[in-house]
């Protein structure tokens, strides 16, 4: 639910994609395998959490996309070896990310061992950015900043 006399979407957005900048400068030179093995998460037994202006970039970007995520990334697929996995809704039919430029910071910040870098900033620069996309997230909706699963607010 919107807050009353919150500023509108657009404006909300501009500033969660500098916050995004922000972060993306902490991690510039990070690298990885692009294994998407963060995004497998029944392999990694995380997710990331989402804020309600998160969510909003997210729905936005998927409708930029013009169609709709396959129906299956919902669905629980079987893997190589036939066990069970919860994968990123988000992932495409090229098991890539649809929405790379519109991922939310848990993606951004997520780091595994395959990365042949870790991140510049420090984590209290982090952790400011993490605030700044609370309190962004408390102007664009009642309880907007109550981050919960991306699975479940999808």
């Amino acid at each position: 639910m919107p807050r009353p006399g919150a500023p509108n979407d657009n404006a909300l957005l501009d500033e969660l994609r500098a916050l995004y900048r922000e972060v993306d400068a902490l991690y510039e030179g990070w690298s990885c395998a692009s294994s998407t093995e963060c995004c497998r998460f029944g392999v990694t037994g995380r997710q990331p959490y989402v804020t309600s202006i998160e969510l909003a970039a997210i729905r936005r970007a998927i409708a930029r996309r013009g169609a709709p995520l396959a129906p299956a990334k919902r669905a629980l697929p079987i893997t190589d070896n036939e066990e069970r996995e919860r994968i990123c809704p988000l992932l495409d039919r090229g098991s890539r990310c649809a929405i790379y430029g519109d991922r939310p910071l848990g993606c951004r910040t997520f780091y595994c061992e395959r990365a042949t870098q870790g991140p510049r900033g420090s984590r209290a620069e982090l952790q400011e950015i993490v605030r700044k996309l609370r309190d962004l997230a408390a102007r664009h909706a009642l309880g907007g900043e109550q981050a919960r699963p991306l699975t479940n607010a999808l």
